[in-house]
This record gives structure tokens, sequence and C-alpha cells, in this order.
């Protein structure tokens, strides 16, 4: 029987070359995104009543309200900041389903639906909920692209391999 001992020098991330770094970037490229990586995004929409129920990451996705279209804008306005995309589309819903209101009242109770108009009104409403649902989803599927996009970039795989303290060969290939 024959035993061979070798030595391997190991080296941080920061001690290596720059090819040397492009290859353990590379060869760490799906680090940050092997795991529910959106579920973040999932809970923060699930907080506001919308339910995310499928998407991509080329733009498409998919969801229902929890409870009513007005409870998730005002929860939206309350829990996300106003320069958020989903706080300004919330703000348009709101403020559109107050004019539509205005638009089918007496005239003196703007606030309320005059009898006779319920049916025109809730047809109207219809479309502008759906319109609202459709742009608040549009909202996080730009929400879920931006995040999928800084998980996966060279930064943020940096960040995770200095984080964890991996440690590679002189060719970036992990120890």
């Amino acid at each position: 029987m024959k035993t061979v001992t070798t030595t391997t020098n190991v080296y941080n991330f920061s001690e290596l070359n720059n090819t040397a770094k492009e290859v353990a970037i590379l060869n760490h490229r799906d680090i940050n995104i092997e795991e529910n990586w959106w579920q973040y995004v999932y809970d923060d929409a699930e907080n506001i009543g919308l339910k995310l129920t499928i998407f991509d990451i080329y733009g498409y996705c998919e969801g229902k309200f929890m409870d009513s279209p007005e409870f998730t804008a005002e929860k939206t306005m309350l829990e996300h900041g106003q320069h958020c995309e989903t706080y300004k589309t919330a703000a348009n819903f709101l403020a559109d389903k107050a004019k539509l209101v205005a638009k089918h009242s007496d005239g003196i109770k703007i606030d309320i639906v005059a009898e006779g108009n319920e049916d025109i009104f809730d047809d109207e409403c219809n479309d502008l909920e759906f319109e609202f649902k459709k742009s608040i989803l549009e909202d996080y599927s730009t929400m879920l692209q931006k995040e999928y996009e800084y998980l996966t970039s060279d930064e943020s795989i940096t960040e995770t391999i200095l984080a964890n303290e991996y440690e590679f060969t002189e060719d970036g290939k992990r120890f």
C-alpha cells in the first residue's frame, strides 16, 4: 500500500486574482436563488391582501385579492412608501374609485351611488378593479424581476461568498 499526501493552497475570495474571482462568481451564479428566493416578495404581497399564485422572471405574474381591492389598496398605502410603485397604483385606484362613485351619485351625496345607477356603477367598478389587479400584479412582477437580477448579480454573489467565508483554490474553484 502506498500513501500519498498532497498539499493544496487555499485562498479566501479577496486573495484571488481577478480571473479566479470571475471563475468563483460564475461557479456560484445560482447560490442566492437555490431556495425560495421569492418568499419575501410573496410575503409582502400577502401582507397587503394580495395572493401571488404564479410568476416567472420574464414579467408574468398572476394573483388574486384575499379581501376586497379597496382593502388591498388601503393596506398598500399604509405599508408602502409614497415613492413605491405599488403605493402609486393603489392611490390611483382609490382616487378613480371615488370619482366613479361621485359620477354615479345623485350629485348631493357624492360618496354614495344613487339608486338606479347601481348596475352601470357595478360594471364600471368591475372594470376598474380588474385594471387595478392587473397593475398591482405588474408592480409585483417588476419587484420579482429586480430581486432576481440583484440576487444573480456579481455584487450579490460576492457578498454571499464573503459572508460565508468560502475558500478557493488558486484557479477560483471552491475548496
